[in-house]
């Protein structure tokens, strides 16, 4: 665990920003929690906004 946390701060230091790899990574983590979040409650949202006539 003390390696991980020494190689993650040389890297750390060696980079001043961000790539654009790593946007895109982080994009597509976003995206794949909105997907999740919309396919567990789509139908429940899309019910209460449903009038019954």
């Amino acid at each position: 665990m003390i390696t991980l946390i020494k190689i993650l701060k040389e890297c750390r230091k060696k980079e001043a920003g961000a790539t654009a790899g790593e946007y895109a990574i982080l994009i597509a983590l976003i995206a794949a929690v909105i997907v999740g979040i919309v396919a567990t409650l789509g139908n429940r949202v899309f019910e209460l906004f449903q009038i019954p006539w």
